[in-house]
């Protein structure tokens, strides 16, 4: 990591450790104290209280590092968001896509009852993965056989979800890269199906499974296409750190889950071909650099997450201060100051797991095999 980023990297790793402990404690007191007694108040409350943290998030990319997203959708789309209950899927195409969706979310005011459909190794990450697990996110195994069983549960559980949410769903089920474009490319070649060249093969039966049981209450998909912004590099933890601003484009489009088919078959071809009209959509915009014919919406820069940190660094350096004075007086000195350095040291160590689990190169590989095995298949049509 470069010493600019390191510099930074290192008072927001002990606010964002200090503030997570915190909110995760408050988590687990209300998990096993209130939701035993009522589901529905302990999802109202970790709302709220996972926004003390996940807004931290949110300043870094829209006050620190300055990044622009350009939305577009027509106005009932627009004006729909954070009103109901939406199934959102999404082309997952930089490191930093769950932190867009964040700040959509953020926007209309569903932050804290945003859901995604995540492999379970984020489930482990400290304080961000542990937040997501308090606040009912879904983790999956990428074996369908379990997997089903555990998507069948979560779904039916958000039946009765007090608030509207949104859950997240990244069809393609890994971010995309070039080595896993061509192995989509030389599947979609074997089986004479639309060779994609901006988007990866979606996997559908998550999908299938999601409208089958959700659709009786969730009103919406909200079928989002994400791109950088051309010539420019897409935009990553890292960069983020070191301020280094990026412009995201974002188109979404509404349907309603009463228009989808009603066989398996019939959504599972519903899901392709939306991926085949985005994969045209990002063809026309890297050759023409026309994104889309929707509305181009203004979601501003809400001073919230601002305020957020500012509080929270407020708390953080009364803390720091009240320890030094009780240093002068205290004869336990040295073993504050090493606490202190061991603390350092545990802040640079999980935010570099962190930053490190953001990155593509580090995302689930392409399988090397013939493309008429069933393994393949699996891997690029699950």
């Amino acid at each position: 990591m470069a010493w600019p980023a390191a510099l930074v990297v290192l008072p927001v790793g002990i606010l964002f450790l200090v503030s997570g402990l915190i909110i995760n404690l408050i988590q687990a007191v209300f998990y096993i104290l209130v939701r035993p007694l009522s589901k529905n108040l302990y999802r109202r409350i970790n709302k709220i209280v996972a926004e003390l943290l996940w807004l931290e998030l949110i300043w870094l990319l829209d006050w620190w590092a300055g990044l622009k997203i350009e939305v577009y959708a027509d106005d009932e789309t627009f004006q729909s968001m954070g009103k109901e209950h939406a199934l959102l899927i999404c082309n997952h195409r930089s490191d930093i896509d769950w932190l867009v969706g964040w700040i959509m979310a953020q926007r209309s005011g569903c932050l804290g009852s945003t859901l995604a459909i995540m492999k379970k190794e984020a489930k482990v990450l400290p304080i961000i993965g542990w937040s997501m697990w308090f606040s009912d996110y879904v983790f999956l195994e990428r074996s369908w056989d379990r997997d089903r069983t555990t998507l069948e549960s979560a779904f039916r559980k958000l039946a009765d979800f007090p608030v509207p949410f949104w859950i997240a769903l990244f069809v393609e089920g890994t971010r995309f890269t070039q080595e896993k474009l061509k192995a989509a490319q030389g599947f979609a070649a074997s089986r004479g199906l639309p060779i994609p060249r901006n988007v990866l093969l979606p996997r559908t039966k998550g999908f299938v499974s999601a409208v089958t049981h959700i659709r009786s209450f969730v009103p919406a998909i909200y079928d989002c296409t994400v791109a950088v912004q051309n010539k420019q590099p897409a935009p990553t933890m890292l960069r983020i750190f070191k301020g280094q601003s990026s412009v995201i484009n974002l188109q979404i489009k509404r349907h309603s889950t009463k228009e989808l088919p009603e066989t398996s078959d019939g959504i599972a071809q519903w899901c392709k071909d939306v991926f085949v009209t985005k994969d045209a959509l990002l063809e026309k915009y890297a050759t023409t650099s026309t994104f889309s014919e929707h509305k181009h919406q203004e979601i501003g820069r809400p001073k919230k997450s601002l305020i957020v940190v500012i509080c929270w660094s407020s708390l953080l350096v009364y803390g720091i201060f009240r320890l030094f004075k009780w240093l002068l007086i205290s004869e336990y000195s040295w073993e504050v100051i090493v606490f202190s350095v061991a603390l350092l040291i545990l802040v640079t160590i999980v935010m570099q797991i962190l930053i490190h689990s953001s990155e593509s190169e580090r995302s689930t590989p392409p399988r090397r095999v013939h493309p008429s095995d069933e393994m393949k298949q699996q891997l690029l049509q699950k």
